[in-house]
């Protein structure tokens, strides 16, 4: 560890993160200690935070207070973690209907956020000190088992609204400081991709951090170019937010001759698992709580699919209980060889997105076009699904508050602007959205391969 990075994580990210009000720190040496516990002491843990979690909400959160009672639930009659069965999943609808009743009545400052989910269902939630401070740790964790830390130099390739419209300057002075660079994920033509393996291989970081496919893509593009990554030092490219598929994880271990730390988690639900040296994805389990259920809400048990529903403990501001995520996954009973305590997922099968590309042959991730749909009032549902070149789809499940002349303008004038003026959008409305054959579902599918332009 480099003496710039010694004062960066040990000084400067914990000045931070105090100025933020965040007890990340704390919790960091406390997640540090307990990863090694065994099985059955982290069980235990797992269940005095969950009876502090539930008897605060019992109190303080409308909705689960109402809930509770109608249910005949006692959080102070809780014996086992399987007692929490008898609690109704939580779903996008249901925090939707709730609407301020899912903010405990004492929370803290918390931050809104907005997200489109991997069913295409935009939900807004918040999210106080508490979490922040959770996530932040166990992600800090997680990054240290790869041998990098908080200040490390790191690329950073992603895509939100907040990277669309540009970084404020605090966030920029601070990334800065600590050594991270963005590179937005959304336009990957051949002429933006061969710019950012200029900044790569200039920057020289020690991990990377984005999408899988965005990796891929890249590794893809530097190959055909002739352009070697394999000589720059990177430790570790950690990734998320994506399914991670074999073709991919190969294709970014030859590329740039460092290890995939998968991950897995999303910003409704939390930072839930991440892949450790021993190839295992570990659950965050000191506060995080993870089920697998069949299509009747019955627990599978290890090794067989299931939809995950998450319960964050540290969500007490506004919880997050028997969460319905959407995905599909499998969790292990198995012990890492790595030594650590922590439950294993061993696999998640319900997530992808795709590449879509642009009349001119530009290739962006499919996310340029989700944030549109989920942000327009009234989308309960989207689909979108590029036919060709010349056509894309956009299905439509729309509710209360969706004004059609509004909406279908403004869908039309941000999918040309991204896609080509020429391009047909096609706008569709049903009353569901069809599942793919497989069972799963996409909200972005093209049947155009990436070209490079």
């Amino acid at each position: 560890m480099s003496v710039y990075t010694r004062i960066a994580s040990g000084l400067l990210f914990p000045v931070h993160e105090r100025l933020k009000g965040h007890d990340s720190v704390r919790r960091l040496k406390v997640l540090e200690e307990t990863q090694w516990w065994s099985r059955e002491r982290i069980e235990a843990l797992q269940l005095e935070n969950l009876r502090l979690f539930l008897a605060d909400i019992e109190v303080h959160v409308p909705y689960y207070k109402k809930l509770f009672s109608e249910h005949g639930f006692k959080s102070s009659e809780l014996r086992s973690i399987k007692d929490i069965r008898s609690i109704p999943f939580l779903t996008k609808s249901l925090i939707k209907t709730a609407g301020q009743g899912m903010m405990s009545s004492d929370a803290g400052p918390v931050t809104r956020y907005n997200t489109g989910g991997s069913g295409g269902e935009p939900l807004i939630f918040y999210i106080g000190k508490d979490r922040k401070s959770h996530d932040v740790a166990a992600k800090w964790r997680a990054t240290r088992w790869w041998d990098v830390d908080i200040g490390d130099p790191e690329i950073v390739l992603w895509g939100s609204p907040i990277e669309l419209g540009g970084q404020d300057r605090v966030k920029m002075v601070r990334d800065r400081i600590l050594r991270s660079w963005l590179l937005p994920a959304f336009e990957m033509s051949e002429a933006k991709v061969l710019k950012m393996l200029k900044s790569i291989t200039s920057l020289r970081p020690k991990m990377l951090f984005g999408y899988p496919s965005a990796l891929a893509h890249i590794a893809d593009v530097a190959a055909s170019h002739g352009i070697r990554l394999d000589n720059l030092g990177i430790k570790v490219a950690f990734v998320t937010s994506e399914r991670l598929y074999e073709h991919q994880r190969e294709a970014i271990v030859k590329a740039f001759n460092c290890p995939v730390a998968n991950g897995y988690g999303a910003r409704d639900a939390g930072f839930l698992a991440h892949e450790c040296p021993a190839g295992n994805l570990h659950l965050t389990a000191e506060d995080i709580l993870l089920e697998t259920v069949d299509e009747n809400g019955l627990a599978t048990e290890p090794g067989i699919p299931g939809e995950i529903v998450v319960t964050h403990m540290a969500s007490r501001d506004f919880p997050f209980l028997r969460y319905r995520t959407g995905d599909v996954g499998l969790l292990s009973d198995e012990q890492c060889s790595c030594g650590r305590g922590l439950p294993l997922l061993k696999e998640v099968q319900g997530r992808t997105t795709d590449f879509i590309v642009a009349e001119d042959g530009t290739v962006m991730h499919g996310l340029a076009l989700v944030y549109t749909a989920r942000d327009i009032p009234g989308v309960r549902k989207f689909k979108i699904i590029q036919h060709s070149l010349k056509r894309t789809e956009l299905m439509i499940v729309c509710g209360d508050g969706y004004e059609k002349d509004t909406a279908e303008a403004r869908i039309r004038k941000d999918y040309r602007g991204r896609l080509g003026q020429g391009v047909e959008i096609e706008i569709t409305y049903c009353d569901g959205i069809p599942l793919e054959k497989s069972g799963k579902f996409r909200y972005v599918v093209s049947h155009v391969s990436p070209a490079r332009g």
